[in-house]
Parts: C-alpha cells; structure tokens; sequence
C-alpha cells in the first residue's frame, strides 16, 4: 500500500501503521481513510495529501 505525505507539514501517513490517535487501524489504505480524516499533526485536509515517490 502506498505512503501519502502531508504537504503542509511533512507527516506521512503509513497504512501499514494506520493512525492511532483518530482510531485508524493498521491496514487501512489512505483512499479508504473516512472524507473528515484530517492530518494528525497540523489538522490539514485529505487533500492535503501526495502520494510519497
């Protein structure tokens, strides 16, 4: 599954790890994450988002 980062701050979103903090579990691909998802660390949009080269 691929990597996205965060092009506001840098975070990068690991499906692999999910996101602990907004009850991701490990697993879930970033286009599966919920439309409200927002960056744990700066709060940007899903839109905010590249997937990581």
């Amino acid at each position: 599954m691929d990597k996205y980062v965060c092009e506001v701050c840098g975070y990068v979103y690991d499906p692999a790890e999910g996101d602990s903090e907004n009850n991701i579990p490990p697993g879930t691909a970033f286009a599966d994450l919920p439309a409200d998802w927002e960056c744990p660390v700066c709060g940007a949009s899903k839109d905010d988002f590249v997937k990581q080269e």
